[in-house]
């Protein structure tokens, strides 16, 4: 995959794209991580209401960004993050990072972190903890792409 050749990845910002990929019209909350992130110093990347799996998967790779940041309420969580990160390997995309958020329940987390979703955020969870999070696979992800371009 060509992700980051053109760019310094441990000098440019942070970039997240935000998507709720299933039908959850639930838009507040996201804007509010939208704004946390910005505010953050991240560049921010809003996939709009309703995006298919194969569109947040085609944003995240045509933006070159680092980390993509799921978010559901309406508790599809298990098929729609899932179908996300099974496009992302049928595309051999191992360099962007995925978190997740939204309603989910506990006893989901451990499925979610064995696709490789982490974070699982709910409801509440302090902005500070998810920054750190994405900041902390945002890191990994550029060491990942920085060892693959040697």
């Amino acid at each position: 995959m060509e992700n980051g050749k053109n760019r310094k990845y441990t000098e440019a910002p942070i970039k997240v794209l935000l998507a709720k990929p299933a039908i959850d019209g639930h838009d507040r909350g996201i804007f509010v991580l939208a704004r946390a992130f910005r505010d953050a110093g991240m560049d921010v990347i809003y996939a709009g209401l309703l995006p298919t799996p194969e569109e947040v998967v085609d944003t995240a790779i045509n933006e070159d960004v680092d980390v993509i940041a799921l978010s559901l309420l309406n508790g599809a969580h298990l098929t729609a993050f899932k179908n996300v990160i099974d496009i992302m390997n049928k595309k051999g995309v191992h360099d962007i990072a995925v978190v997740g958020g939204g309603i989910i329940p506990d006893e989901d987390k451990p499925a979610l972190e064995k696709m490789g979703i982490t974070g699982n955020f709910g409801p509440g969870t302090p902005l500070k903890i998810i920054i750190d999070h994405i900041k902390k696979r945002a890191r990994e992800i550029r060491k990942l792409r920085e060892n693959e371009y040697r």
